[in-house]
């Protein structure tokens, strides 16, 4: 009898092992299902500026990359959100198409250039050169000659191999788009409304093309940042709310994100076999900002680097501003305006694990609609 009950009870074990096993390796391949995404096409502003600002306009020297293998093509100690994504996800840092020295686009490019705007429109006298809609021609080039490369190695397989360095025809259609723009657009009730329509017709280009997967993220309180709350001391009228920011400049990109969200509402609808995903950035950084000591920062209208808003680029005056402080892991702001690596990490943690997303999904299965 009591061998009986011994051989059952090892069969329960087996049994119970094998389904613990089964239901891990849903858990691991169906049940997180995580969506392996090949490659990454981002878009955006200097918040997520990789390289394309700095090959193009003024070389980003030291200190910025101080923190992270002197990556100095950042406005940042250190790594960005998009970095951090692009860790999430399995994939290497993104370069920028501009940038061609070592560079390789095999998971995705990186098209967002510091100063971009969602607008075209001339502004005091000026207009932004690459605009997201520019962005996205450029992107569009991109792949239209990463498609025709990819032919002529097939066509050429006698010739001597050539290392190919740009994304295969079909990763275009499983990548994950990415866009993080916004913050340099001059929003006001007369220009808002056609800055969105700007928006969603340059989105509706990319859907058109054929990109599925999109993680939008919506524009920080720009106001709650040490320009902000500097300048607005100085400008007579200026109010500044009860945690120090920009009244009227927060409100302006809580008014942005609003209509935003409804635009990528109306997206989902028209188009229903894209997946887009709305990623509340704003929330994030305002968390941040406004418990500062509770997360380990100092102050978080100090910044760490330059004058307030330039970090190793020379000013006005022909004078390279590369002073910076020896420990940017106590300060939210790096140069005034753009984050630290550690404040960039801290808001890359809400943003990867989908807690502030909707719908409130991972970014490794942002393939899976939940709408």
């Amino acid at each position: 009898m009591e061998s009986r009950l011994s051989i059952w009870a090892l069969g329960l074990l087996f049994f119970t092992l094998v389904v613990a096993d089964g239901n891990n390796s849903n858990s691991t391949s169906n049940g997180s299902r995580n969506c392996k995404f090949p490659a990454i096409f981002n878009f955006g502003d200097s918040h997520s500026d990789t390289g394309s600002s700095s090959a193009t306009f003024n070389f980003l020297q030291a200190p910025n990359g101080m923190s992270f293998r002197n990556y100095s093509k950042r406005s940042s100690d250190g790594r960005l959100i998009i970095d951090y994504i692009a860790e999430n996800l399995g994939l290497p840092y993104l370069d920028a198409p501009v940038d061609s020295i070592g560079t390789n686009f095999k998971h995705g490019a990186n098209f967002a250039t510091g100063g971009a705007r969602i607008s075209s429109d001339v502004i005091m006298g000026k207009t932004t050169p690459y605009h997201l809609g520019v962005q996205v021609s450029q992107f569009l080039q991109f792949k239209s000659r990463a498609i025709a490369l990819h032919k002529e190695l097939l066509n050429n397989k006698n010739n001597p191999p050539i290392e190919n360095k740009f994304p295969e025809p079909e990763v275009f259609s499983k990548a994950l788009y990415t866009i993080d723009i916004g913050g340099n657009d001059d929003f006001n009730n007369h220009t808002i409304s056609t800055t969105m329509d700007q928006f969603t017709n340059t989105l509706q280009r990319l859907l058109g093309d054929g990109a599925k997967y999109f993680w939008i993220h919506n524009t920080g309180p720009n106001g709650c940042g040490p320009f902000g709350h500097i300048n607005c001391k100085k400008e007579p009228g200026c109010v500044l709310d009860q945690n120090g920011c920009d009244k009227k400049w927060d409100e302006n990109s809580q008014a942005y994100n609003k209509l935003l969200k409804d635009r990528v509402s109306r997206l989902r609808a028209q188009y229903p076999d894209a997946v887009i995903t709305y990623v509340d950035i704003y929330s994030a950084k305002h968390k941040l900002i406004v418990n500062a000591k509770k997360y380990g920062f100092g102050d978080p209208f100090k910044f760490c680097c330059g004058n307030g808003y330039l970090c190793g680029q020379v000013d006005f005056n022909e004078t390279l501003l590369g002073t910076a402080c020896k420990d940017p892991q106590n300060y939210i702001n790096w140069d005034g305006i753009h984050y630290t690596q550690a404040a960039n990490r801290f808001v890359a943690n809400f943003v990867v694990n989908g807690s502030l997303s909707d719908p409130p999904v991972p970014v490794a299965e942002a393939c899976h609609k939940q709408y």
